[in-house]
């Protein structure tokens, strides 16, 4: 399920946003953050901006996919992305029970330098203005300010 709308809000900047149901599959996943990609880069963002929003949505986007929902293809992560003015907000939920934030390793650290983990939620709070999760740790919504071409 795909659901898009496009308006001019009230300073004639143009507000997309973008609704899309997929089944947990890295494919469907991996096609989803390439449409993306090409929205973005058509919307007028810089080469460093795509890059730093493909990192983001891609690992949002394996993480709700991998972990939230254990590569369940009988569940599903909605992903959702607006453009407002210079900003693009992105939300990915799966249908997992969620995860403590805080009990992800700091990879940061030696002890954790060589263990798997951590590394992706590192990458999204690097590349993004915001990352906020829900209370049950099922969904994150990201926000960046781009700038344009």
């Amino acid at each position: 399920m795909v659901r898009s709308t496009q308006q001019k809000n009230s300073s004639m900047k143009c507000d997309s946003f973008w609704e899309i149901r997929i089944p947990s599959q890295m494919s469907d996943g991996g096609r989803e953050v390439d449409n993306f990609v090409a929205r973005i880069e058509a919307w007028g963002v810089s080469h460093d901006e795509s890059l730093a929003l493909r990192h983001s949505m891609h690992e949002a986007v394996v993480n709700a996919v991998r972990h939230g929902n254990g590569g369940d293809a009988s569940r599903h992560v909605r992903i959702c992305y607006r453009f407002l003015s210079d900003d693009i907000f992105i939300e990915v939920e799966d249908e997992g029970r969620g995860f403590d934030r805080l009990s992800v390793a700091d990879p940061t650290t030696d002890e954790n330098r060589v263990r798997p983990g951590g590394r992706g939620l590192m990458m999204m709070r690097h590349f993004m203005n915001s990352v906020e999760y829900n209370d049950r740790g099922n969904r994150v919504t990201m926000h960046r300010t781009c700038r344009r071409a």
